[in-house]
């Protein structure tokens, strides 16, 4: 695999000793079809740029999490033009980068990547649980005439008969979309974000235990007012110390075996939007290393 200079990778970080890398991070903008605002292709670019910015101490933990976990970014690729032949493509890529013992991190692009991201690993294991945080249910079996549309990423997921989907923050779907979660709850469970304040976080720790985890972060699922730089904002979302503490209760409860984080669609001038994505990256590599099981 052909990994960008450390110095331009994700951190920018020069290790003071060579790092054995236990993350990959795959920069995949795929965007070919978001129905709103566009952009998404400029994703992993911007967020590589801003995490340059990140400290790389983090003050929760104590310690600067990079120099324990290594961290190796791929060197831009072209990316297949059919949709299908670049979920595909993404499905390879994170098979070697299994093979080879290290964690993937695909920054997107749009969400329509999480089922060719996932595919090696719902290969791999008896049972892959997806931790999906959305604005989204995505569960549409098509959107404008496209099956891997990004408004279907999470129902193309569950074509995996061996994942199950517990969703967070979600607050829109169409009915189509009710309908199948209504007949689905033994593959789909939905922590509704007009609810978040009566969420059980005990629960939460108990419904993830010992679980082969994939996270797969949709940026919209943010509130709008912190994350506008997305292709379908929504108000009534999430909000950050609130996210960062559901990541860290399922990271000390399960195995998280792979991530991505998708559809930021970047505002020229307006860095706070990547900087908090990338800021969002550094924290779930730190807790899933920090608590790996």
């Amino acid at each position: 695999m052909n990994y960008l200079p450390q110095k331009k990778g994700f951190l920018g970080y020069e290790a003071e000793i060579e790092i054995d890398n236990k993350v990959v991070i795959v920069p995949f903008g795929l965007e070919k079809t978001v129905s709103y605002g566009k952009g998404a292709r400029y994703g992993p670019e911007e967020i590589i740029k801003a995490s340059h910015q990140v400290e790389l101490f983090d003050e929760e933990l104590k310690k600067e999490p990079y120099k324990s976990i290594g961290i190796k970014t791929l060197k831009p690729f072209k990316i297949k033009n059919n949709i299908k032949d670049a979920i595909t493509q993404l499905s390879n890529l994170n098979k070697e980068i299994i093979a080879n013992k290290k964690f993937p991190l695909v920054l997107g692009g749009e969400h329509s990547i999480t089922p060719g991201s996932i595919k090696p690993l719902a290969e791999k294991y008896k049972e892959l649980v997806l931790l999906h945080f959305d604005a989204h249910a995505d569960l549409r079996d098509e959107y404008n005439g496209e099956k891997f549309s990004h408004a279907s990423a999470i129902k193309r997921c569950l074509d995996f008969k061996n994942v199950k989907v517990i969703s967070f923050g979600i607050r829109n779907l169409s009915m189509e979309e009710m309908d199948f979660y209504e007949k689905n709850k033994d593959r789909i469970s939905i922590f509704w974000s007009k609810d978040k304040d009566k969420w059980n976080l005990d629960d939460i720790k108990t419904i993830f235990s010992n679980k082969n985890v994939y996270i797969t972060f949709d940026v919209d699922s943010f509130d709008s007012s912190i994350m506008a730089a997305t292709g379908t904002p929504e108000p009534g979302g999430l909000f950050w110390n609130e996210t960062l503490n559901l990541i860290k209760i399922v990271c000390k409860s399960a195995n998280i075996v792979g991530a991505d984080i998708n559809e930021l669609a970047p505002i020229k001038n307006f860095h706070s939007y990547n900087f908090l994505v990338a800021k969002l990256a550094y924290k779930i590599l730190a807790y899933t290393f920090e608590f790996k099981r």
